[in-house]
């Protein structure tokens, strides 16, 4: 692996048995090793993060693991269920733990790059986008301008997290 190689780091999933989202991320990622980057997964739901406390001044390993893959990545992908018009609540803590980044050089994601994925059970899937942009750029980071909303999630993976359609796979590793 040489130095000239991106990291990219996928944040996202969901607590749900079969997520959707995390499917969705597993697909990006591939297309992002497929074109030379190295890349990790950070699953939501094995992350197991606890609730951000502000006041929490020793974060456990989980959180210390989140924030140096996150510090270390050259770009991200980020993939959240939608829930109730927006990201979830297992996410968006998550996000929040990335305060610590705060005392990095550079701090928060400044000038990091940041896919973004909703997958919603209904029709639409962009208020969660809309919500992940307002974090990334509150983090001083891009968001990457062509964002995939899925629709009707539910159809588009398997149990096992298979794409169902080749057109969201062609989307997903643009």
């Amino acid at each position: 692996m040489g130095k000239d190689r991106l990291k990219v780091v996928g944040l996202g999933g969901s607590l749900a048995q079969h997520s959707t989202s995390l499917a969705a991320l597993r697909v990006a990622l591939q297309g992002a090793a497929e074109a030379g980057a190295t890349t990790e997964l950070l699953d939501i739901k094995k992350l197991s993060l606890p609730m951000y406390d502000p006041a929490n001044t020793k974060p456990p390993e989980s959180v210390v693991n989140l924030r140096e893959a996150i510090h270390q990545a050259n770009g991200l992908i980020w993939s959240s269920p939608m829930y109730n018009g927006t990201i979830s609540g297992s996410f968006k803590n998550a996000l929040d733990w990335l305060i610590l980044l705060g005392d990095r050089n550079p701090p928060y994601l400044t000038d990091k790059v940041v896919g973004l994925i909703s997958t919603a059970g209904g029709v639409q899937g962009l208020q969660a986008v809309n919500t992940m942009e307002f974090v990334v750029r509150a983090l001083r980071g891009w968001a990457v301008p062509l964002v995939m909303p899925i629709a009707q999630a539910w159809k588009a993976f398997n149990e096992k997290g298979v794409p169902q359609q080749s057109e969201l796979v062609n989307n997903c590793t643009l």
